[in-house]
């Protein structure tokens, strides 16, 4: 049997530690894998290479993907798709594993609905897809963020500064909330938790009068114009407010040990599925256990947004 593996959008740690398992699991059920560079770009070029245990040696660490990644939006069109699956057919590959988030997950069920099977493994920091309660990539920037936040909030204390931390995350508000519980932020703005700028900006003024020296803000990107935000704080709470943007450091790095932890088992999982003949499906982590779900469970974003996380930050903040 013959398989594929692809990495796709944006990248994520870990990425590269799912690919070693899917590599190394494959080899340890007699099934040869390929490796697709370049995301779906990839599988229309035709830019496929054997895979051994030499291949993916040395990668478990490493940031990024050594697949490269690409985003390729007239892969929504039929006749792209079709060249992609008649060179992967051409090669003998009978299945894929794609590993990425939402947009990669759309490409691997509009395959899989033309009759080429696919499985999703969710690989994005954001932590937006459904049917699982962690992706691959999400602790790392997790960690990245609390890291910058704890600089920050030394330096914002010296100078009796509000901070206010832009996230990633794009629609989904996990990465700010659980950066906030970590990080002891006094207020958090997500899409699920819209801001009450009044309320804010009163409760800042009565904790300048308390004597406190510093605040933080996360809010998760797109949500509003930091900067603008940052301006009217200072004018109106009697704290002075720098607005930082924390961008696309929270994608790089080494992937902490959660991450490795989780990509080895959702990579092998994923092999081992399709190896039962199962595809058409993503799959995930619930309560620790590796479950699989179908594509669109995976797409609907409607989950809570870790509501427990976000009441709890309003008990003890």
């Amino acid at each position: 049997m013959r398989i594929a593996v692809l990495t796709s959008g944006g990248d994520a740690p870990g990425m590269n530690s799912a690919i070693r398992a899917v590599v190394r699991a494959g080899l340890y059920y007699g099934i040869e894998v390929y490796g697709v560079y370049d995301g779906y770009r990839g599988l229309v070029a035709g830019n496929f290479e054997k895979m051994t245990r030499k291949s993916v040696s040395e990668i478990l660490s490493r940031g990024g993907t050594v697949l490269g990644t690409a985003r390729m939006t007239s892969f929504q069109q039929k006749e792209v798709r079709e060249i992609a699956i008649e060179n992967l057919r051409k090669e003998g590959i009978e299945a894929l594993i794609v590993i990425g988030g939402d947009g990669s997950y759309k490409g691997a069920l509009a395959l899989n609905e033309m009759g080429f099977p696919t499985i999703g493994v969710p690989g994005t920091i954001d932590n937006d897809l459904g049917g699982t309660d962690y992706t691959i990539g999400f602790h790392t920037a997790l960690a990245t963020i609390v890291d910058a936040v704890d600089k920050l909030r030394d330096t914002a204390s010296s100078h009796q500064r509000c901070s206010i931390v832009e996230t990633m995350g794009r629609h989904c508000g996990d990465l700010a909330i659980a950066a906030g519980l970590s990080c002891g932020a006094e207020f958090i703005i997500t899409p699920e938790h819209p801001m009450d700028k009044e309320k804010m900006i009163e409760n800042l003024k009565k904790h300048k009068l308390e004597g406190r020296r510093n605040a933080i803000i996360m809010i998760t990107e797109n949500t509003t114009n930091v900067y603008e935000l940052a301006q009217e704080i200072s004018e109106r709470s009697g704290f002075a407010c720098r607005a930082t943007v924390l961008g696309y450091v929270q994608r790089g790095g080494s992937p902490v040990a959660e991450d490795r932890i989780l990509a080895g088992r959702m990579g092998a999982y994923a092999v081992e599925l399709i190896k039962q003949g199962i595809s058409g499906v993503a799959v995930g982590v619930s309560h620790n256990d590796l479950v699989y779900m179908p594509y669109e469970k995976a797409l609907d974003r409607d989950r809570g947004s870790m509501q427990d996380l976000y009441e709890l930050i309003g008990k003890i903040s």
